[in-house]
């Protein structure tokens, strides 16, 4: 085990532990770890939901709404970031004397128990990597702990708790979270202009990653990614490099679509490895699945098992995710709001034979769609036809008056909408047979794509 702090013994020392919003998709996996760490846990929440549902067969005892004597009994209190500081449980464990810790704090305790930590950071692609490195170590029996920022469909939920002592952790840079954490594998995916309205400028976010890649012994880094590859010029520790460029140390070549996924030869330090075919669309999944082998494969997982298992990865929850097909046409659901990641996304649907791509976009945070303006238009054009729903302000308030209509203002079919309703009611007109409809963005687009799908049936 490693150098414990305050923190990390105050939770190993607490044997009732409480959590306020355990039904999130990331509590809950936090749940399951402590629970198999012989914890006694209560939890609390609003709303019934498929983690929520987890948790309770598990046998965990769960009380629906937010009491303050919820937490009489607990030697720790537990909260998500979503929890406000008035909640009455906070409160209540505030007048009783009770510890309390922040979901993140609690993570990066739970990373000090396991010697192999592998920390995916990066501001795009964390999930689907973190997803497929634990399919990766499933499937290889290497029974892993992991904390995912998606559903993985192999084992139905955002994480798993395993008895070794692997761990795979989706390291998150919102607000610096990530540095609570201690990795000793850090993955480092990409860097892009992301989350400015908290690190102010490229270079502090730089410093960021920075930092947590230097808190482990060995770095796993895009080697074609220029502000990555800083980073691990200046890695004290092991390094490994990825990408398309020879000069990488695992390189993916001879890359090509095949049907609803991706084929490349993979070659470590020039030496051909295997064939991966990957069961996702896309130039920056091969990115995500090459990130993936090399984890695996420096944790000693042999080839033809990680092919294997990207082989039948099949995409994490909202991530290019297919939820049908609904006469004729094709339905889908991503949680792109940057940029980069609808240019992923929205290129890697147009090469995928479908008569019109038709995205709906639910732009996510004020600042960030102010900010990246030009490029989100620029994003969408790739698209045929684009619908856009009001800007889910989240944390925000809207301070310049900046709104869906100076996105469409720069593109050629756009339908701006006021709520899902017209979302579904514009789809029913304008998506047809053979067209692929894609509801993307950060807040809750997904339940628009799930009306749609209600009256196409």
């Amino acid at each position: 085990m490693k150098n414990l702090n305050n923190e990390d013994l105050l939770v190993t020392n607490s044997k009732r532990i409480h959590m306020i919003g355990i039904g999130g998709s990331g509590m809950c996996p936090l749940a399951e770890i402590l629970h198999s760490k012989g914890h006694i846990l209560t939890g609390s929440d609003n709303n019934e939901s498929d983690p929520l549902s987890r948790v309770k067969a598990l046998g965990i005892k769960v009380s629906m709404g937010h009491k303050a004597q919820n937490v009489h009994g607990a030697d720790l209190v537990v909260y998500s970031a979503a929890i406000s500081k008035d909640n009455p449980e906070l409160v209540e464990a505030a007048r009783l004397g009770i510890p309390t810790l922040e979901r993140s704090h609690l993570l990066g305790s739970l990373t000090r128990r396991y010697d192999n930590v592998i920390g995916v950071s990066g501001t795009h692609g964390k999930t689907t990597t973190s997803s497929i490195i634990t399919q990766i170590f499933v499937m290889a029996n290497m029974d892993p702990t992991a904390v995912i920022g998606g559903k993985l469909p192999l084992i139905n939920a955002n994480g798993i708790a395993g008895n070794s002592e692997h761990m795979i952790c989706e390291s998150c840079e919102f607000v610096d979270t990530f540095l609570c954490l201690s990795p000793d594998i850090a993955v480092l995916l990409n860097i892009d202009n992301d989350h400015l309205d908290y690190f102010g400028s490229m270079e502090r976010l730089c410093e960021s990653f920075n930092k947590f890649v230097g808190m482990a012994h060995t770095a796993v880094i895009n080697g074609d990614d220029p502000l990555c590859l800083e980073i691990a010029n200046n890695f004290k520790g092991k390094c490994y490099t990825f990408g398309k460029k020879d000069t990488n140390d695992y390189v993916a070549k001879n890359i090509q679509p095949k049907g609803d996924g991706m084929e490349f030869d993979l070659y470590k330090k020039g030496e051909f490895q295997i064939k991966i075919k990957l069961g996702i669309p896309g130039e920056h999944n091969v990115y995500n699945a090459l990130a993936a082998y090399v984890s695996a494969d420096i944790c000693g997982v042999n080839p033809s098992d990680c092919a294997r298992a990207i082989e039948s990865f099949s995409g994490a929850g909202r991530r290019f995710e297919k939820l049908g097909t609904y006469k004729g046409i094709a339905v889908a659901d991503d949680y792109a709001h940057h940029p980069t990641e609808l240019t992923a996304t929205l290129t890697a649907a147009k090469n995928m034979g479908y008569n019109n791509v038709i995205a709906v976009f639910q732009p996510f945070t004020f600042s960030r769609t102010e900010l990246l303006k030009d490029e989100f238009i620029k994003a969408l054009s790739i698209a045929d036809k684009v619908v856009l729903p009001p800007i889910m302000g989240s944390r925000e308030i809207n301070k310049t008056g900046i709104s869906s209509n100076d996105l469409a203002k720069g593109l050629e079919c756009a339908y701006v909408v006021d709520d899902f309703s017209g979302v579904v009611d514009t789809l029913l007109e304008i998506a047809n047979e053979g067209d692929l409809v894609i509801t993307m963005g950060g807040g809750d687009i997904y339940k628009a794509a799930r009306m749609y799908i209600e009256k196409l049936k």
